[in-house]
């Protein structure tokens, strides 16, 4: 071995390293291709980046003081009593209401809007200052990402009636996205009754495509329905749609008139950037926005981080958050190594909504040194530096994983340079702790690294280690 040294360029270019020749000169066409592409401009009026994020500074002006009261108050930042993850207790709530010149129920509101922008994150059962509220005066990006989990989260912020059953709620948040498009496409007010007659149109094409029984949205039919106690009940789309726009209207996207609704400048630049969002990753090769998460992932395999980081983006635009990160973690669960490394970048651009998902797929031993580093990072330990949470034998399963990737995606010169790289004062020692790791592709890759290796007598000795993991000697 001619090194001990880490490849420190493998080790930040390791995704696009990890496939094969022709891969990265496809990749390379499509980052020229993006380069050369003007990028897309938003709708005439929209407010400049530093207008919007004033705007939603002060959307979320009380949930920005009831995040720092909460710091200083409840030991939330210095290690004292921890805040409570979930409401705050009612003597809480009184001294921040009495401290802050706010009512009971403005604090309420402040802190679900806190933990729902992510100014306030909940880690291991105990609220804590977010990475937002650090930056928040002056980063403007920032800003905006945290008003649009808010803007995201607005069924959350604005609770449905209780009388209306649960499925019916959630087919109006899944048809919402249609009538936001028609608002922002309107570029100005939008009736009540034509967005009544979008949402029954795009309700009905959910059941639909369910095989299910469409229901009458016409209030007429309730006292005929009634007579027919085995028929399906009327949805009560008037009342749903009255109270999806107050939920949008309470997170300041969109404002409400005499029986018309009209997008906000930030609700208006939400959803246009939704829209090319979703535009630009249908318009891919691969149509990454129609595809699984294990083929997005390898269409992504193909890019540079920031054109990958991206599309899954888009991806994640497209589909409800908590679908989309199971399924991502199906996929790092497969065989393939490459998509498990692939899968846990993509839960990156997730943030704060995969935590509870990957904190479970910590006791999965696959998924485990993927989940270890991803919540390190979260946590906001340098990359650089969160190797260092994990165990010798975790870092050896992580090691002998990527290789499992560079054999099946990369170059021999790269799987050679991989062996090079791994910090082990002896190759017999780092072939021990190989072995000894119990990884499912220990023999492959062992055999893959003896192949590739140009040194002969380090290439017998990785044969020799491979031979007896398969044969059970020691």
């Amino acid at each position: 071995m001619t090194s001990r040294k880490p490849d420190e360029q493998l080790a930040r270019d390791s995704r696009l390293r990890l496939v094969s020749p022709r891969s990265v000169a496809t990749a390379r066409k499509a980052v020229t291709d993006r380069r050369t592409r003007p990028a897309p401009r938003p709708p005439a009026g929209t407010p400049a980046t530093a207008d919007l994020a004033n705007r939603a500074r002060a959307s979320l002006a009380d949930a920005v003081r009831l995040a720092r009261w909460a710091e200083l108050n409840l030991g939330a930042g210095d290690g004292g009593r921890p805040a409570p993850a979930g409401a705050l207790p009612a003597s809480d709530v009184e001294r921040a209401a009495a401290e802050l010149g706010l009512t009971h129920g403005q604090i309420r509101v402040g802190w679900d809007r806190s933990r729902l922008s992510g100014l306030v994150e909940v880690h291991g059962g105990h609220a804590r200052p977010g990475w937002r509220l650090r930056a928040w005066d002056r980063d403007d990006t920032a800003v905006l990402r945290g008003w649009v989990a808010l803007f995201d989260a607005w069924s959350l912020v604005h609770p449905a009636p209780a009388d209306i059953a649960a499925s019916a709620v959630a087919e109006v948040v899944e048809a919402m996205p249609q009538l936001l498009s028609l608002l922002q496409l309107s570029a100005g007010p939008v009736t009540v009754p034509d967005l009544l007659d979008l949402l029954g149109q795009r309700v009905t094409e959910l059941r639909d495509e369910r095989c299910e029984v469409p229901y009458d949205a016409d209030p007429a039919a309730g006292s005929a329905a009634s007579e027919h106690p085995g028929e399906p009940r009327p949805l009560p789309l008037a009342r749903l749609l009255r109270w999806a726009l107050g939920g949008l209207a309470a997170v300041d996207a969109v404002t409400l008139g005499p029986a018309q609704a009209t997008l906000t400048p930030l609700g208006s630049w939400a959803v246009w950037v939704k829209l090319e969002q979703i535009c630009v990753a249908a318009q891919s090769p691969a149509g990454n926005i129609e595809q699984s998460a294990a083929a997005m992932l390898h269409g992504c395999a193909r890019l540079t981080p920031g054109p990958a980081r991206a599309e899954y983006q888009a991806w994640l635009a497209a589909r409800p958050v908590g679908h989309a990160v199971s399924e991502l973690l199906h996929a790092a669960r497969g065989e393939d190594a490459l998509l498990r490394g692939l899968a846990f970048e993509a839960l990156r651009v997730v943030g704060a909504p995969a935590e509870p998902e990957v904190r479970a797929a910590v006791r999965e031993p696959a998924l485990r040194p993927y989940a270890l580093l991803w919540l390190a990072e979260h946590d906001g330990v340098d990359p650089d530096e969160a190797q260092h949470v994990l165990t010798p034998e975790e870092s050896t399963w992580l090691w002998v994983d990527t290789a499992a990737a560079i054999a099946d995606h990369g170059e021999a010169d790269l799987l050679a340079r991989h062996l090079d790289s791994a910090v082990r004062t002896t190759v017999p020692r780092l072939l021990d702790e190989v072995r000894a790791v119990g990884h499912p592709r220990t023999v492959q890759v062992l055999v893959a690294l003896a192949a590739a290796h140009p040194d002969p007598a380090l290439a017998k000795a990785v044969r020799r280690a491979a031979f007896q993991v398969h044969t059970g000697g020691a």
